[in-house]
């Protein structure tokens, strides 16, 4: 499904902003897209400390639906991020937050 939506969503790119939500998003950029992302994380964090279980499911909808704008804005899609998923499967949390802080050391010369 998430892919799916990520394929409509792409779709949307140069479509009139007039005749849809996501193209206004896109055409708005990572700066009116990004706002919703912030707007939408804060909520879904409400929703989570103390509303019901299905207010949780929508605001967590709005959420994946507008960080997938988001990354269309940047010019990404979700495979990359399923990707990188994919790629920590099964590492350690601890670990694999480890070795980015060592990374960001040795790239920021403190190695």
């Amino acid at each position: 499904m998430l892919l799916a939506l990520d394929r409509v969503i792409a779709a949307r790119r140069g479509e009139s902003p007039d005749r849809s939500y996501t193209s206004r998003l896109l055409a708005g950029g990572v700066e009116k897209a990004g706002g919703k992302v912030a707007e939408e994380a804060g909520e879904f964090v409400r929703a989570a400390a103390g509303e019901t279980d299905e207010r949780v499911v929508s605001e967590a909808a709005d959420l994946l639906y507008h960080m997938l704008v988001l990354l269309a804005c940047r010019g990404l899609s979700l495979q990359p991020v399923v990707a990188e998923l994919a790629r920590r499967f099964g590492t350690s949390g601890l670990v694999e937050k480890a070795s980015r802080a060592a990374a960001v050391r040795v790239e920021g010369g403190e190695a």
